[in-house]
């Protein structure tokens, strides 16, 4: 049984693995740390044999005594009721990656950090910037049209929100972008919602619009109406932090000169 430390954004995670799939996935996409000094925030054990392969993103969720369980065709997760401890069996390399966004967005909303959204994300001139949107709305177009600017996402974001701040953390939760730089965490300048367009232009949103339009992009699993009132708290917050517009782009690099 190997034992390894993970960091993402802010939270230490500790895995027990004996599976070469997993271990050779984690150390592509995290970022393997020394073992903290400090009471891992997360400990995992990881392992593979469950399942089919992905079948569609119904998760079915259960609770009993202490333990909150979610179960898909191909990943089964059973945790803590406050996620610091759990265990994941999954088939493959697709349905770690999607149990590992179920876990660590589920951890977020319960300690109230922030979020996990659809999204991608990319840096200019110390700024981070957010581009979400309904499926096939251009995110990954986005983030490659944006290089050579650096990539802290192209398909989940980490948003950690405060009532000062709001800041956003490299995603190992990728699709099919490699991180292009050394940039770990930026402040997030603006978020925009994408539509594909033959012209480019740019329109802000009300708050209660942009409120709206973000609700469906959050990665979580609802269970327990206490965790989605903390959601809709935490991207009421942002939305009053951040400027939200509506950006019809062209298929080039142009759309920046309407951002920075």
């Amino acid at each position: 049984m190997e034992l390894i430390y993970t960091r993402i954004g802010e939270h230490t995670i500790e895995v027990q693995c004996q599976s070469t799939m997993i271990l050779n996935w984690m150390c592509n996409n995290f970022l393997i740390t020394q073992p903290p000094k400090v009471t891992p925030h997360i400990r995992l054990q990881l392992s593979e044999g469950y399942g089919e392969a992905f079948v569609d993103y119904e998760v079915k969720i259960s609770t009993e005594a202490n333990k909150i369980c979610y179960r898909r065709a191909d990943y089964f997760i059973e945790a803590e009721h406050d996620y610091r401890s759990a265990t994941i069996a999954v088939y493959n390399e697709l349905a770690l990656k999607h149990a590992w966004m179920n876990l660590y967005s589920s951890y977020l909303v319960h300690v109230g950090w922030g979020l996990l959204i659809h999204s991608s994300c990319v840096v200019d001139h110390d700024k981070a910037y957010l581009f979400a949107g309904y499926s096939g709305a251009g995110k990954s177009t986005a983030a490659k049209l944006s290089y050579p600017r650096e990539l802290l996402s192209d398909e989940a974001t980490i948003v950690k929100i405060t009532s000062s701040h709001v800041t956003v953390f490299d995603s190992p939760f990728r699709s099919e972008l490699s991180r292009t730089g050394s940039k770990e965490i930026s402040p997030l300048a603006g978020i925009y919602l994408l539509k594909q367009a033959r012209t480019n232009h740019v329109a802000s949103l009300s708050q209660s619009d942009a409120f709206l339009h973000l609700m469906d992009k959050v990665f979580y699993w609802t269970h327990r109406p206490d965790e989605t009132i903390r959601i809709l708290q935490m991207l009421r917050q942002m939305v009053r932090s951040i400027s939200i517009s509506e950006l019809q782009f062209q298929k080039n690099n142009t759309f920046w000169e309407l951002i920075s």
